[in-house]
This record gives structure tokens, C-alpha cells and sequence, in this order.
């Protein structure tokens, strides 16, 4: 079976569809100073690491939401919180109104969680993890074989109902653990690094089905290290350094706080150090002997920035843009921070 799968709405294109879910004005999510201090090496958890700082933040319901930041930000700490895998040390947290401390297992019905690590039961199929997960719901045999289905044939694995969870390949394990997620039809569907070491078609085919199922209602909270990724999907992004959130917005939002555009800038031949010392006072980074960085200002263009390094002698073979533009926001903050 190719490792592929048809979208429901085949015929529509989804490039540059960024969030397409209607937004609720009611919070799916709502956090409020939330801690976590984790335990020293001698045990004393008040001197620990700080992996959260009092972070508070809304998510709305429906809402199509990425959480951004560095390895060590604290992003899989607070993922860990909402899913009751984490003890906070403080602060409060309500899912679709329900308060966590006050009635754990009602807000954690709410959730779906998709891990980073692969944690399937390897010698069950993917038809008894899925079924199996029900269980722990309450949800009847009757319902859950046909929603099971469903979910199999929306994520491609039905044809591999049958077989062990070992045997699949790290995409469709991926999208096993997406539909072991959804069986029990949460509210909130939370992501951590849902894309992780899958390439490139494959991504974008779940991206497809994460926006169907965002348009359907669920409020999906994405963690990832690709930029293109929360770019091309989400409409809200807060990004987190250091355990505390220092940015919050609509993709757009952020987008218009790029005042330049970054350009990578391939040469005809190693570019000299004397070169690089006539032009030093130029927006140019060398990136290695015959790549250069250059940020355009507004009122700059690339004809100009070619006539001012062929004026140097440095030839210029190919231009090419460096990718995500929220990329460019996320770096400057975490610089900046």
C-alpha cells in the first residue's frame, strides 16, 4: 500500500490555507500563572529548574494555535500539564471550562493528546490500539468499531488495520497515534511535534487532515520546530523562551513586525576577506565561502545590492529566500530575549 492518503475535500487547494476553523469566543483553553519547578539533585524541589514561569494564556475554541519556542522553552512541560502527565507547581488550568484541579477526569476527557515519542503498544494492531484506547473512555464496542474505521480510512491505515504496530513506517505510526488521539472525539487535540522526522509529502498530507478537522470544530494546540509549519496552519501564536511567554498574536500580526527581507545569495567564487572588509558596512553576513546572507531594508532592492557587491567583484550565481517568514520573528525575539 503506498503510504498515502486522499483528502476528503480532494478537489480543494491547500496551500497557503492558513487557519480555516470557526473561532468561538468561548476558551477551549485558559491558563492562568502557571508553575513548574522541577526537583533539584538532591530532591528539594523548591531549588530546581523553573521550566515555567507564571505563563498565562487563552485559547479560544476553535482556534488553530501554535506554541513556538527553543529546545528547553518549556513547551513540552506545559503539553505534559494540560495532559495530566506533568504536577504543576502552581497556577491554575481550565479546558472547555472545566477546571483541572476541581475535576481532573472531566477536563482530561476534553483532551487528545499526540505525544513526540512513539508510545504504541508494539505487538497490538492498529485496529486494537485504537479500540483499546476507547476503552478508557467508556465508549461502547457498537460505537467504537465504526468510528475506529472512520478514523483508519481518514489517516490511510485501514488496509493496515491487521498489523502489528512494529511493522508500520514512521509516518503511519504517526498518524496511528493521531487516530488513537481522536477516538474519543476530544474537544482540544493537543500535538506535540506532530511532524517530527516525517518527510515532506507526508507532512503536508497531514496538514490537509489537520485542517479538516479544525474546520470541524476541534481546537488543535500545535507544537513545532517547523516555522513553515505553524505559518501555513495556524492563525494564533504564542512563543515561549525560557519558561515564559514573550509573544503573543495572530500569524499576521506578527508578520507585519518584519521590516526586511532576508535573501541567501550564492557566489561565483569564495568571497575574500578583503571583499567582505569593503563591504562592512553593508547589511551582509558571510553564511560560508560562497553563500552570503543579506537583509533588504525597506526602500533597498536586489538590483541595488547586486551592482554594490559587483562593484567589489563579488559575482552572484543564484538568490534564494530563506524560507518561513514567521522564522525571521521567531529569531529576532529569541535573540532579543
Amino acid at each position: 500500500m503506498q503510504d498515502t492518503h486522499e483528502p476528503k475535500n480532494k478537489g480543494k487547494t491547500s496551500s497557503n490555507m492558513a487557519h480555516s476553523g470557526t473561532v468561538s469566543a468561548e476558551p477551549a483553553l485558559k491558563i492562568e500563572g502557571l508553575r513548574k519547578v522541577y526537583a533539584s539533585r538532591d530532591g528539594k524541589e523548591g531549588k530546581g529548574h523553573e521550566a515555567l514561569k507564571g505563563v498565562s494564556l487563552t485559547v479560544h475554541a476553535g482556534e488553530f494555535f501554535a506554541l513556538l519556542g527553543p529546545n528547553g522553552a518549556g513547551k513540552s512541560t506545559l503539553i505534559g500539564i494540560l495532559s495530566g502527565l506533568v504536577v504543576k507547581t502552581g497556577g491554575t488550568a481550565e479546558v472547555c471550562g472545566v477546571d483541572m484541579d476541581a475535576h481532573p477526569e472531566k477536563a482530561k476527557s476534553f483532551i487528545g493528546l499526540v505525544p513526540q515519542e512513539f508510545n504504541l503498544n508494539w505487538f497490538e494492531t492498529s485496529l486494537q490500539i485504537v479500540v483499546n484506547q476507547a476503552g478508557y473512555y467508556g465508549i461502547s464496542t457498537k460505537d467504537v468499531l465504526p468510528r475506529a474505521e472512520q478514523l483508519l480510512k481518514d489517516l490511510g491505515l485501514w488496509e493496515k488495520r491487521n498489523d502489528q504496530s512494529r511493522t508500520l513506517s514512521g509516518g503511519m505510526k504517526r498518524r496511528l497515534m493521531i487516530a488513537r488521539a481522536l477516538i474519543h472525539e476530544p474537544k482540544v487535540l493537543l500535538l506535540d511535534e506532530p511532524t517530527a522526522g516525517v518527510d515532506v509529502e507526508l507532512r503536508r498530507e497531514m496538514w490537509e487532515f489537520l485542517r479538516e478537522l479544525n474546520a470541524s470544530g476541534t481546537t488543535i494546540i500545535l507544537t513545532t520546530h517547523y516555522l513553515e509549519e505553524a505559518e501555513q496552519l495556524c492563525r494564533e501564536v504564542a512563543i515561549i523562551n525560557h519558561g515564559e511567554i514573550i509573544k503573543k498574536g495572530t500569524v499576521k500580526s506578527l508578520l507585519t513586525n518584519i521590516n526586511f527581507v532576508t535573501l541567501l545569495l550564492d557566489t561565483t567564487a569564495p568571497v575574500s576577506t578583503a571583499e567582505m572588509t569593503l563591504l562592512r558596512d553593508y547589511p551582509l553576513t558571510k553564511v560560508d565561502d560562497t553563500t552570503l546572507e543579506l537583509k533588504l531594508a525597506p526602500g533597498q532592492t536586489v538590483n541595488d545590492s547586486i551592482r554594490k557587491l559587483s562593484a567589489v567583484g563579488v559575482q552572484i550565481a543564484n538568490i534564494r529566500n530563506t524560507g518561513s517568514r514567521l522564522e525571521e520573528v521567531f529569531i529576532n525575539l529569541i535573540e532579543k530575549k
